[in-house]
């Protein structure tokens, strides 16, 4: 996957904020891309990120986030999880 939601200077804007949302209801899946961001930061916005859009951290590389929220519609859902054995 390539980043589909860049964070910049402007922060966790209201607009970014709901865009993010909106991709994350129609991929599931998503990588968002930090830039600016020194290693502490990253983790401070990864979380509220995760806080604000009520998604899972999946992954944060470098200055890549990767968050996963279950589409709420189980027809429209892309992802399944699969029972581990």
């Amino acid at each position: 996957l390539k980043p589909v939601i860049v964070v910049g200077k402007a922060g966790l804007s209201d607009s970014l904020r709901a865009e993010a949302s909106r991709t994350l209801d129609d991929h599931e899946l998503i990588k968002v891309k930090l830039q600016g961001c020194d290693r502490r930061e990253r983790k401070t916005v990864s979380a509220q990120l995760v806080e604000i859009l009520q998604a899972s951290l999946v992954g944060l590389i470098g200055n890549v986030v990767i968050l996963y929220r279950q589409q709420r519609d189980p027809e429209r859902r892309r992802i399944s999880p699969d029972p581990v054995t």
